[in-house]
Formats: structure tokens, C-alpha cells, sequence
């Protein structure tokens, strides 16, 4: 019985060409786009889970501001876990990570510039469970001068040789031969921790640089800390007790503790160490996966119960040859998961096809071959449910038409059955519209980021950076950067040069953060972290960046300078309301007295999805990075390489012993929105997706409503009415449907686009033409949906529709 059933099933399905091919079609690409989104979504949750993740948690501080503590950045003091483990029995251990940016690793004078390093205590390997290939994990990084390779960077550094006790030079801080005492594994894993080497953390305490009191006093929170606690033990309760904690001296600031696997998804403090993800991005995109592949089985519904009704007669002459209804609905049923098979299996080759094109999209590594258990039962499983459901209901409608009645022609669906499916059609549309106002109001949002002004020339702005490997006197290498920016000014191609620490778009790390500034009325602020870098008197001008009072610092005759200059938001933050009131009066920080020389406009450091910062900048004759403006008159596009490489090669002249590294500052800044692009390039493609299988939803009860009243619109043909009239008849019912659909969907996509535009400080106007459009689009959409099936009933001989009257 199933054989022959499933004959018929393969018959019908091969017969009704048009029908199978719009069915497995819309199918496949719903499906294909929730396993799409659903990789991504998956990939996004699977940030630092492993073995005994669950009990791990960061630890960082908190700010007092304004009498309310706030979130502060992503790091704590190096006493700050040693103390939280004698106080609270509930933290078995802990690990310190201090990154080591900018390191030069040498082997046989050969040079390797690596960024993904960091300091660690020894617990490292089993908080973040972590096994070493080569090595002891209780010894690996218990002495000073100890070095652990990933296995990549070992091959990469000793080729074929056996790294184990080999010496390796890490120049910084003057240190003598590290030793390497462990190999660890490549980590596959989706984390945002990422190492390519440690350095044992007892090796900071040698080093020249370092004060010996650190070990005991509160200095610096610049190290991401992770506390390992007792899986009994209540986080929540912890968390409160640990924020309660008093630390003398800081009155200001408590500890606070948040999960590590919640980090990725739901972290956005200054200093991480690596751009997060983001929860609402992931909601959003879960929501867009639901939406499509529900509309898809909902357009099989309707295009199953339009084509029932050309099967009545065939259900009409089974029931009469003895079929039962439960044979019938079996019957049906077996079509629909044959017709799911088959668009499944299109499914997944749509996904291996398309899936290196969607990766490179958002940025991320995805592959059907981490797809893990866990995640494929539940995607699976509601796939399966889906299916079965979609085919439960046409199988029902199908099996219930009376044999006489089916025989005679005389089926006709309730009123209630047709308000069913315009009500499904009106709720496809209500979900077309949303999708369809969300992705302009993102696209909208991201190119206001891209095009808003900074406040700041990034434009053909190349920072220059690199490690001078032979040691000098300070004298010496500022006598030599000096002849290298002399020497590149004689470039006809360099417009000039300017010495940073950082520059907009160069995020937290070389930016120095204080608490404590004494304003020029003799008050003191506790309350408020402010940020500040160093920079020469050129960069300004370079920069483009405008001056509201004053002038750049000047520098004496010895070099020196005490000036700063500041951005209108820090004269704000200390009370004066009129800039040139805050020129020539005293600040007092770093133990130091400093004269504003000048107020700058405020500019966006760290771009538009954060509020401007109170800013300072200080003077520094040599700072990490050395700016070049290009000057775009004399250079073209295709010979920005060959610029790049006479300055690459003019520095190797000066700095024979040296590494070299640039980028250019606009990119740089643009690459914090990649996420958001890629966010903006999905949603755009799965709102097609989305439109495409709504289209076909209202294409099949289009069908179906021809259907039904074809002899309808014989007579009205037969009396007179005109092709635009009955075209009018056919439509007004859809048109109304989308009409509700808009009006619906206007306050849930302002509710859902306002929730997602809280997470930028700076964003684009919700305008009235954005809903317009979005409306008119979806009904555009409809009429030309509609009429095509509209226009071919219109046309049709109304002798073809009354013969059987």
C-alpha cells in the first residue's frame, strides 16, 4: 500500500510541474536560509564553552559616576585576585592575562612580529582547559623567562627542529633568552581569548621597568582577569558579595564579576580584547530564521489547499471506490514529505554552495562540519516538526470533501477557510513589511555612521609603526626618527608627518586612562575616568582638527612641554561653559601640572556608536606611531603600494635592525562598523528571501481564488464587466489584506528598530518615508503578484467557466 501510495504521490508531484517546482523551490530556500542563519547563530552562542566554562567567570571593575555606578572596562589590578581568593572561598583560582602588543620574537636572527601574545599565571591550561602537545602545565609557566608556543607559531619559528628547551629572544623590556618549556595545541575553538604564545607571568617582575611594590599595592587595572569558582557555589550571590567587597583607597571604584560565556555576546566594555558580537544582532537574525521558514510552509498550505480543490473530483472517485479518509490523508501526507525531501535535499546543497559567499559576508568561519550534536537535533528537529505539521492540514482539508458533492463540482471552502488564509497571507505580508522597514532603517543606519564627520581628516592618513630591535639611547633613536621624517617629507608624495600614541579609530589600548584630575578651580575629581594620549604639535594640523580657543602646544628650547590640549566635552566636564575661559588655566594629573594651550573641537575617537569621551592630549616627541599624509594630488590609487614600499625601504635605511608595520587610518576606523555591515548585507538578503516566499504565499491563494470563482467572474464577463473591473474584483481583497499588514507592522518595526538603534549613541532618524516606502514596496509587490494570476482568469473564454454549469 505504501509502494503504490508513494507512486501516486511521485506521480501527481511530476504531473503538476508548476505546482511541485513553486512548492520545493520556496521550500529550499526557507529551509536553506534558516540553516544559514541558524550556523551563524550557533557559531556566535558557542564563544568560550568548554569543560568547566560554566564555573569561570571575568572580573573587572566598576566606576562610581554621578553617584551611580557604571560599568567601567574589561580589566582588573594584579592584586585584584589574589585578594578576591583569600577573601572568598568560593574562587578556587584564578588566572592574570596582561597582552603583549607590538612583540618581536627572533630565532637565529630571523624576525617574527607577533600580536597575539600574552602573560599568564601557570593555572592558564586548566581554567580555559587547555592541553600542551609538549610539556608540564604545573611547570610550563612557573619560572621567569618561560615561553609556550602554539604548535602553528612553533613550526613557524623552528621549522622541522624540536622546540622543547630551545631560546628564543622576545624583545621587550630589555629581557634576556626566554626558554621554550611547552607546545600547546591550536585552539579551534570559537573564544575570544586567542594566543599564539605565553609568557610566564613571573617574568613581568623582572623586568626594569617594573616596580617591585606592584605584587602588593592596587597601581594599574590593566589585566583581564578570569576566576574559576566552586561549581557550588550561588555566582549570583557572589557576585553581590564581591561588589561589596571595600578596598581601601578605592572608594570609587568595586569589583564585579560577569560570565565568560556571556562575554562574546554580551560584553561591550573599553579594553576588550577582541570586538564582541552582539545579542541583539543574533535575536534579530534568530527572528528573520523563524519568519522565513514558517512562511515557507505556510505558502505550502495555501498552495495545497488552492490545488485541493482541482483534486476534489480525484478524492471524489477514490471515497467511491472505497478509500478510507485515513488511506487519503496517509496519501497526502506521504506527498508532502516527499515534496520536503526533495527540497531539502536542495536545501543543503544550496548551503554547501553558498556557504563560503555567506562567511566572507559576515566575517565569520562557518562550516557544516563543526556543527555539533547539541546544535543539529534541535535544527533538525524543528525542521521535522514543521514539515509534518505544514502537510497535516491540506491532508485534513483534502480527505474532507463529501464524495457527491466532489463528484458534482459543488465544493466550496467556508468563509471561515478563506479568512484563514488571507489572515495567513495578511500575516506573511505583516512580516515582509517589518523585515522590509528594518532593513532600510539598518541600511540607513550604517551608512550614517559611515558618512557622519568625525570631527577628524582620516583621509590618506597612514600610521607607521614598528620595533627597533638593536638597543639605543632615547637621544639617539629621537635623533633618528627625525631624519626619517625629514627624509620623508622629501617625498613629493608626503604632504606631512606627525607623531601619536594613538589616533581615532585606535581603540582603547594605547590610550592612557586617570582618575583624580584636579580642575583649574582647585576641585578634584574622584568620580570620573578620563582618557589621554600623547602627541607631537604637527598632529593637530595634519588631522584637520579644529580649534575653538587657543593653539597647539608650543615645545621649549629643551624639548619639553607642559601644555595639553583638550576637546570641548573635558571644558564642559569641568564646569566651564565658554572654551577660551579653559585656555592658559592649570589641570593637575599624573602628578604633574599641565597649561591648556588650546580646545579642539570634539571629534569621535572611538566612533559613533559611543558618546565622545572627555579628551586629553599631551605632548610626546616620539610616539608609538608615526602619521604620514599622503598628498592625493601627486599620488594615484595604484601607486599607493609602490609609495608605501619607498617609505618601507627608507625606514629599513635608517632602522636596518627593525620591523615595519602600517595601516591606513580611515580603514582602520571603518573596520569597527564590519560587523555592522555584515549585520546590514544579511538582513538585506534575507528580506529578499522573505519578500520572494511571501510572493508565492499570494501567488497561491491568488490561484486559489480564481479558482473558486471562476464561474463568478464568467457571468459577470457574460454581463458586460470589463478585464479592469474584474481585476478590480480580484484584487481589492489583497490589497486590503496588505493595507492591515502595514498599519500592523508600523509600531512593531518602530518598537524592534528603536530597541536596536538604543545600542548606538549617534544614529539616523526614524523618517515617516521609511514606513512609506516600505509599504508601498510591499503592495507593489502584491498588485504584480496578483495580477498576473488576476489578469489570466480575467481573459479567460467565460463560455470555458459556464460549460458545466
Amino acid at each position: 500500500m505504501y509502494k503504490l501510495f508513494l507512486k501516486i504521490a511521485t506521480r501527481y508531484l511530476l504531473k503538476n510541474k508548476l505546482y511541485s517546482f513553486i512548492n520545493i523551490f520556496g521550500l529550499a530556500i526557507g529551509i536553506a536560509s534558516f540553516v544559514l542563519i541558524m550556523l551563524y547563530v550557533n557559531h556566535e552562542k558557542s564563544y568560550d564553552k568548554f569543560e568547566g566554562s560554566e564555573n569561570v567567570h571575568r572580573l573587572y571593575m566598576d566606576y562610581l559616576e554621578g553617584g551611580e555606578w557604571v560599568e567601567g572596562d574589561a580589566n582588573a589590578y594584579i592584586v585584584s585576585a589574589p585578594t578576591l581568593k583569600e577573601e572568598f572561598p568560593e574562587v578556587l583560582d584564578f588566572v592574570r592575562l596582561r597582552h603583549m602588543n607590538g612583540v618581536v620574537l627572533m630565532r637565529d636572527n630571523i624576525v617574527f612580529d607577533e600580536n597575539k601574545g600574552s602573560l599568564s599565571d601557570p593555572s592558564y591550561f586548566e581554567i580555559f582547559d587547555r592541553e600542551l602537545e609538549k610539556g608540564d602545565v604545573n611547570q610550563a609557566l612557573s619560572e621567569p623567562y618561560s615561553i609556550v608556543l602554539t604548535k602553528s607559531l612553533a613550526k613557524k619559528i623552528f621549522g622541522s627542529e624540536v622546540p622543547m628547551g630551545k631560546s628564543l629572544k622576545v624583545f621587550d623590556n630589555d629581557s634576556p633568552a626566554f626558554t621554550v618549556t611547552g607546545i600547546l595545541e591550536d585552539d579551534l575553538r570559537n573564544t575570544h581569548i586567542k594566543n599564539d604564545f605565553l609568557i610566564s607571568f613571573k617574568t613581568f617582575y623582572t623586568w626594569k621597568s617594573f616596580e617591585g611594590d606592584w605584587d602588593y599595592t592596587w597601581n594599574q587595572n590593566i589585566y583581564f582577569t578570569y576566576l574559576q569558582l566552586d561549581p557550588l557555589a550561588d555566582a549570583n550571590l557572589l557576585k553581590k558579595k564581591i561588589m561589596d567587597f571595600k578596598v581601601d583607597g578605592l572608594q570609587f571604584e568595586r569589583h564585579n564579576i560577569e560570565p565568560l560565556e556571556d562575554i562574546h555576546l554580551y560584553s561591550d566594555k573599553p579594553y576588550e580584547a577582541e570586538s564582541n558580537g552582539s545579542a541583539s544582532r543574533i535575536n534579530f537574525l534568530l527572528a528573520i530564521a523563524l519568519i522565513i521558514i514558517v512562511l515557507s510552509w505556510l505558502n505550502y498550505v495555501n498552495l495545497s489547499t488552492a490545488k485541493s480543490l482541482e483534486r476534489a473530483k480525484e478524492t471524489g472517485i477514490r471515497k467511491v471506490a472505497g478509500a478510507q479518509k485515513p488511506q487519503i490523508v496517509l496519501q497526502s501526507l506521504l506527498e508532502s514529505l516527499l515534496l520536503n525531501l526533495v527540497a531539502i535535499t536542495i536545501a543543503i546543497f544550496i548551503v554547501v554552495m553558498v556557504l563560503p559567499i555567506f562567511s566572507s559576508y559576515v566575517d565569520k568561519t562557518l562550516s557544516l562540519g563543526f556543527v555539533s550534536v547539541k546544535e543539529f537535533l534541535p535544527m533538525a528537529g524543528f525542521i521535522l516538526f514543521g514539515t509534518v505539521l505544514s502537510g497535516i492540514y491540506p491532508a485534513f482539508i483534502l480527505s474532507g470533501y463529501s464524495p457527491a458533492r466532489a463528484l458534482k463540482g459543488k465544493i466550496r471552502t467556508s468563509r471561515s477557510g478563506i479568512t484563514i488564509r488571507k489572515t495567513l497571507i495578511m500575516g506573511q505580508f505583516l512580516a515582509t513589511i517589518v523585515l522590509l522597514i528594518s532593513t532600510i532603517i539598518v541600511t540607513k543606519q550604517i551608512k550614517f555612521l559611515q558618512d557622519q564627520p568625525i570631527g577628524a581628516d582620516l583621509n590618506q592618513v597612514v600610521a607607521l609603526s614598528g620595533q627597533v630591535l638593536n638597543t639605543m639611547p632615547d637621544s639617539l633613536f629621537a635623533g633618528k626618527l627625525k631624519t626619517f621624517k625629514n627624509e620623508l617629507e622629501k617625498f613629493p608624495f608626503v604632504e606631512s608627518t606627525a607623531g601619536a600614541r594613538t589616533y581615532p579609530g585606535g581603540g582603547y589600548d594605547d590610550l592612557n586612562s586617570s582618575v583624580g584630575i584636579t580642575f583649574p578651580d582647585g576641585r578634584r575629581d574622584e568620580k570620573r575616568i578620563t582618557y589621554n594620549y600623547s602627541v607631537d604639535p604637527n598632529y593637530f594640523e595634519l588631522m584637520n582638527m579644529e580649534f575653538v580657543a587657543g593653539e597647539p602646544f608650543k615645545v621649549n628650547s629643551k624639548g619639553n612641554s607642559n601644555q595639553i590640549v583638550m576637546n570641548e566635552k573635558f571644558v564642559r566636564f569641568m564646569g566651564i561653559s565658554k572654551m577660551e575661559e579653559a585656555v592658559n588655566k592649570t589641570v593637575k594629573f599624573f602628578n604633574s601640572d599641565w597649561v591648556i594651550s588650546g580646545v579642539v573641537k570634539d571629534y569621535h575617537h572611538f566612533g559613533l556608536k559611543t558618546d565622545i569621551e572627555p579628551m586629553l592630549l599631551r605632548y610626546e616627541s616620539n610616539g608609538d606611531n608615526l602619521l604620514v599624509k599622503l598628498n592625493q594630488s601627486n599620488l594615484s590609487t595604484a601607486n599607493i603600494s609602490n609609495a608605501i614600499s619607498q617609505i618601507e625601504s627608507k625606514w629599513k635605511e635608517i632602522f636596518p635592525k627593525s620591523t615595519f608595520n602600517y595601516t591606513f587610518l580611515d580603514q582602520n576606523f571603518e573596520a569597527q562598523y564590519n560587523e555592522d555591515r555584515a549585520f546590514g548585507s544579511a538582513f538585506q538578503i534575507f528580506t529578499i528571501m522573505a519578500i520572494l516566499i511571501a510572493s508565492m504565499g499570494l501567488f497561491g491563494l491568488t490561484s486559489y481564488s480564481c479558482i473558486q470563482r471562476k464561474k463568478e467572474i464568467g457571468v459577470r464577463k457574460v454581463n458586460g464587466a470589463s478585464i479592469i473591473q474584474i481585476l478590480s474584483l480580484l484584487n481589492v481583497d489583497f490589497v486590503k489584506w496588505v493595507g492591515i499588514a502595514f498599519i500592523i507592522a508600523i509600531p512593531i518595526s518602530w518598537f524592534a528598530m528603536n530597541k536596536w538603534l538604543e545600542g548606538f549613541a549617534y544614529k539616523t532618524a526614524m523618517s515617516w518615508w521609511v514606513f512609506a516606502l516600505a509599504g508601498a514596496t510591499a503592495l507593489v509587490i502584491a498588485l504584480i503578484t496578483v495580477s498576473w494570476q488576476s489578469f489570466r482568469a480575467a481573459v479567460t473564454n467565460p463560455v470555458e467557466s459556464l460549460r458545466d454549469e
